[in-house]
This record gives C-alpha cells, structure tokens and sequence, in this order.
C-alpha cells in the first residue's frame, strides 16, 4: 500500500498548535525562572537602540498568564483563517507583519515604553481577512471575514480608546500590516483576468 497523502487541515492544525505551544512554553519559563524577565529583556523599546532586537521577539512574549490567556484564543481563530491560504502564505504574513508591526512601534511608540505580544499578529490576521473578502469577493471570504468581525471586531475599538497597558501602536501597525499583506498576495479576480489575457495574447 502507498503511503496516504495527509490532508492540509492535519499540518495546518500542527502548524498553529505548536506556535500556540511555543507561546504557552516560552510564557512558562518566563514566569518561572527566577530572575528572568523577557518583557524587560526582550521587549520593543521604542527609538532605543539595543530596542531593535525586540522586532524579533516581541510577538513571542507576554508579561503575565493573564495577557497570554487573552491572546491565545483569537491568535487561533484568526491564524487558523489565515492558515487556509495555504502555509506559505501564511508564514509570509506572519513575518511581514510582526516585522512592519514592529518597525513602526519602534519609530512612533511612546519613549520609555516596552511592548510584547502577540496582538500585533491578532489585528494583523483581522486585516488580512478583511482585506482579502474585498479583494476575492467569494461566499467563503466575506462569511469568514463577517465570522471573524462578529468575534473580534471589538478589538478595533482599543485603537480608538486609549488604555494604559495597551500597545495601540502595535495594534494599528499590526492592523496595516496585514491590509498591505493581503494587497500583496491575493489575487483577485481582476488580477486574475488580466493574467489569462496576457496568456491569451
């Protein structure tokens, strides 16, 4: 007998729950190892030098169990609508977006502030979704992006409220991000249209 081709669904489930378990594990450590604090350490520390490598790392972080907790529910959902494009496209929004998320906060954000999290992923998978209904236009798009506004959709309102311990930088960076992501990698039915005429030609 051949070997049974794995559906994309069983490595795509993988994939997220072992970024998941990298999340709870690296949060874990932190919280118990005595004299190790990687919000500190590792953090975005914006216009700060040595802040830099915190682009790398923040994403990864979170101060408390509690942030953590919050986070791990919507990375999930949303990652895993994302995930349906496919892995690598995925990946790429992964990193595009904590990159340009992280750039930004460390440009704009308030001096003396350090910011960690995987939010900045959450609002940037929010925006790729949107983005990507508007772009396609298909039944599954728009009712995954109406799904995804109907759990989340209160997350935009912290970029209109300002609330001390939450990095609204990192939300609207990680919100753009994603919009220009989707732009980049979706192909739409008129690019698609314009393609098969170039073929045709």
């Amino acid at each position: 007998m051949g070997n049974k081709k794995r559906s994309p669904f069983y490595d795509n489930s993988l994939l997220l729950l072992g970024i998941t378990f990298c999340l709870w594990g690296i949060t874990f450590i932190d919280q118990n190892t005595p004299n190790w604090n990687l919000t500190l350490n590792h953090g975005i520390k914006p216009k700060v030098l040595t802040g830099i490598l915190g682009i790398f790392t923040a994403p990864l972080i979170h101060i408390n169990y509690s942030h953590l907790i919050g986070n791990t529910i919507p990375f999930m959902a949303l990652a895993g609508i994302v995930l349906m494009n496919g892995r690598k496209k995925f990946i790429f929004t992964s990193i595009f977006c904590a990159l340009f998320a992280g750039i930004g906060i460390w440009i704009f954000g308030a001096d003396g502030s350090i910011h960690t999290g995987s939010s900045t992923l959450i609002f940037s998978y929010l925006g790729f979704i949107l983005v990507q209904a508007w772009l396609v236009r298909s039944l599954l798009t728009g009712l995954l992006a109406l799904l995804s506004v109907s759990l989340y959709g209160t997350l935009l309102l912290t970029l209109l409220i300002d609330q001390d311990g939450i990095s609204w930088h990192g939300h609207i960076f990680g919100l753009l991000g994603g919009l220009i992501a989707a732009i980049l990698i979706t192909q739409s039915p008129a690019k698609k249209k314009r393609k098969a005429i170039i073929k045709i030609d």
